[in-house]
Order: structure tokens, then C-alpha cells, then sequence
């Protein structure tokens, strides 16, 4: 018997969408690897390095389409956000005064 999987047109729409963002970001940034992460109910967080050390997020509908998206997109994807992936992060003075700010209870005046 052949396989008769029905494909909601939305969700094609969703994951394509998702794959093409995450593709501009990697041609933007000289490639890019990610990982996906749940987040519940919300659906999955799409964590995107770039090999300039640039990084992004994008949020999808759920942790299925996320995958879909990265798979078709094409770029490496990871288990975990540790290790040599993390290092890869490279962050600004915003970034530092933003986790300064949080940590003493708001945004930093600097």
C-alpha cells in the first residue's frame, strides 16, 4: 500500500517560511549551525549561530515543524546549546549590559 500522509497546507507554509528565514541568516552570516529547544505549549525555539558568531532565534509553532524547517533549511543542528557550538557565540555590549541589567533586577543605565 502506498503511503497516503495528508500535508496541512498550513503547516507547509509555516515550515517553509521558518527554512527560508533560517537560510537568509546563514547566507547572511557565512553559514550557520542550530539547535532546537522546546518551549512547551509556545512550541520550540530555534537557536541559529552563524560562523561569524552572530546569533539569532526564530520561534516555531511546534517542536515538529522547527525540525522540519532546520532540515530543510540544511544547516547542522545540534542536541545542546554547550561545548564548541556555544563558544561560537560571539556578544556584544548590549548583550553584557542586558545579563548585567537582569542580574542587579532592570535594565542598566549605561
Amino acid at each position: 500500500m502506498a503511503d497516503t500522509q495528508q500535508v496541512d497546507p498550513k503547516t507547509e507554509r509555516k515550515v517553509a517560511r521558518l527554512a527560508k528565514q533560517i537560510s537568509s541568516f546563514s547566507k547572511t552570516h557565512g553559514g550557520a549551525e542550530g539547535q532546537v529547544a522546546y518551549l512547551g505549549e509556545r512550541g520550540a525555539r530555534i537557536v541559529l549561530v552563524g560562523d561569524d558568531g552572530t546569533w539569532g532565534d526564530l520561534v516555531a509553532p511546534s517542536h515538529e515543524i522547527a525540525e522540519q524547517a532546520v532540515k530543510k533549511s540544511g544547516i547542522t543542528t545540534h542536541e545542546t546549546f554547550d561545548g564548541e557550538f556555544a563558544a561560537k557565540v560571539k556578544t556584544g555590549r548590549y548583550e553584557w549590559s542586558r545579563m548585567a541589567g537582569i542580574q542587579v533586577g532592570g535594565p542598566s543605565n549605561g
